[in-house]
């Protein structure tokens, strides 16, 4: 799947925020290994860490379906600024993908950067040992 289309699918999924404390809407677009893909919105709830990231909303609905092998994820913000993973979800992530896993970060108007994994998430914190 090319990354526009991807990013494209995370910005539908943008629609559905559910953010009336933040104001700040995000999308998610999560390609599988064999190509299916699975979007998430943030959720958010007036217990604030109760919410979740619409990156985990993606990982989290695969996962359920018995994914365990991903290729890449496109993120979109609602701002100007390119939307990237917070510090929970890249280590959430960690748990799942490899170092050469792809993670593509838009803005509103959908333009993107695309990184490895590892340079997001260096040295991340593992229970290989």
């Amino acid at each position: 799947m090319e990354y526009r289309q991807l990013v494209h699918l995370a910005a539908e999924a943008k629609k559905n925020a559910y953010n009336p404390y933040s104001g700040y809407s995000v999308g998610a677009a999560l390609v599988s290994e064999d190509g299916t893909v699975f979007t998430g919105c943030n959720i958010e709830n007036i217990a604030y860490p109760s919410g979740i990231c619409a990156e985990r909303v993606a990982f989290s609905k695969a996962i359920s379906e018995g994914f365990r092998k991903f290729k890449a994820i496109a993120i979109i913000g609602s701002t100007d600024e390119m939307a990237y993973p917070c510090g929970m979800c890249r280590q959430f992530m960690a748990e799942f993908v490899g170092p050469e896993f792809v993670v593509i970060c838009a803005n509103k108007n959908g333009e993107y950067e695309q990184f490895k994994f590892s340079e997001l998430l260096p040295n991340s914190f593992s229970a290989k040992f």
